[in-house]
């Protein structure tokens, strides 16, 4: 498979996505990989037996010194305590600025390492290695970096691009089919806020996508990442419409909160999210039904979930709307959705408390 580049255009920080397989080995070779003395492997106790070794070999060309820290594996560990070992390693192996972190693994360890980079001594260079679909999707492209919070999702970062994403399609062999499905549930959303024509193709090649052909993994990741460059491009730190890639988010985040971190996946927090979101447009008059039918039917297709859980027995409705209200959309405690105003078409803005609740009520298990 003949690689494929994506640009990321933000004037002197732009930088490339490169798709394809057999990249990870030939990394250290790459001209786009920033000048260092020396290297530091962020992975966790999943990738790092997979994939680490192979990539300490490949940087070793380049940087010399190379180092390795392994965090446990899990949305639960995005906190404070776990970014504190990747200071760790840094402060005790001397790490100055010309010290290059790079993220092997998912969309936590792309999180926390861009985190780190942007914090270690003001900011280091870093590059993401995303081995997973959701991230090669979404996480690693557009410089959002951050750790959870209990209170809410994705609270506490910054802003930090790294200087180069590379997603080797073959990393995706041993990702276990839910977290396939969980990435499959970030593709989907690019069609309803975006491209309709994409969300016809996700239609037609839905059964390729879940037995990763090679050509339809290349393709979903290329046409979800020229979207995501071009919204980036307009909106790097989301005053307005890179909101828009956050459909279904609302909804997902509450439901990652409120079941606990680590419970529902991201992907499928984001799935049912969106089930909610569309619920809601049809209700504001803003889709038909028929849409909402064919986004929800998409979802099933892809194997993830299209209703929430209950996350309080007693009011699950005003649980969601506690949670939401820490959004990150919203303002001055009123919560801003995502909303489809007709197909391919996304907009933020409020809904009535009243009617979100009937949404939930409706749309939950």
């Amino acid at each position: 498979m003949v690689p494929v580049s994506v640009e990321i255009p933000l004037q002197e920080r732009s930088y490339f996505i490169d798709i394809g397989s057999q990249l990870l080995d030939a990394l250290g070779a790459h001209p786009a990989l920033p000048k260092g003395t020396s290297a530091l492997i962020v992975s966790n106790e999943t990738v790092a037996p997979l994939y680490a070794d192979r990539l300490l070999a490949a940087l070793k060309h380049k940087y010399g010194i190379v180092h390795i820290v392994v965090l446990p594996d899990g949305e639960e560990h995005k906190n404070w305590q776990t970014l504190q070992k990747i200071f760790d390693v840094l402060l005790e192996n001397g790490a100055d600025r010309k010290t290059v972190l790079f993220a092997l693994g998912g969309g936590v360890i792309g999180d926390m390492t861009g985190f780190a980079a942007a914090s270690y001594m003001r900011g280091v260079p870093f590059v993401q290695v995303p081995t997973t679909l959701l991230a090669q999707v979404d996480s690693s492209v557009g410089g959002k970096t951050a750790i959870n919070h209990p209170l809410g999702k994705n609270m506490i970062g910054a802003f930090y691009q790294p200087q180069l994403v590379v997603c080797d399609l073959d990393t995706l062999d041993t990702l276990p089919q839910r977290e396939l499905a969980a990435g499959i549930g970030e593709i989907i959303k690019y069609g309803p806020i975006y491209d309709m024509e994409f969300f016809s193709w996700l239609e037609t090649n839905m059964d390729a996508l879940l037995r990763r052909d090679r050509a339809a993994l290349a393709h979903a990741v290329k046409r979800s990442c020229e979207i995501k460059a071009w919204v980036v491009g307009q909106d790097e730190r989301e005053a307005g419409l890179r909101a828009i890639l956050n459909f279904g988010h609302t909804f997902g985040h509450a439901i990652e909160a409120g079941m606990g971190y680590g419970t529902w996946l991201h992907g499928e927090g984001v799935a049912a999210g969106m089930v909610m979101a569309g619920e809601l447009s049809r209700r504001l008059g803003m889709v038909d039904a028929a849409f909402v039918e064919r986004l929800r039917a998409l979802i099933v297709r892809a194997g993830l979930p299209v209703r929430g859980p209950r996350i309080d027995e007693a009011d699950n409705a005003g649980r969601y709307l506690q949670l939401m209200r820490v959004d990150k959309k919203s303002e001055a405690g009123e919560i801003r959705f995502v909303l489809i105003d007709g197909p391919g078409k996304a907009v933020v803005k409020p809904a009535p408390d009243a009617l979100v609740r009937e949404v939930i009520d409706a749309c939950c298990a």
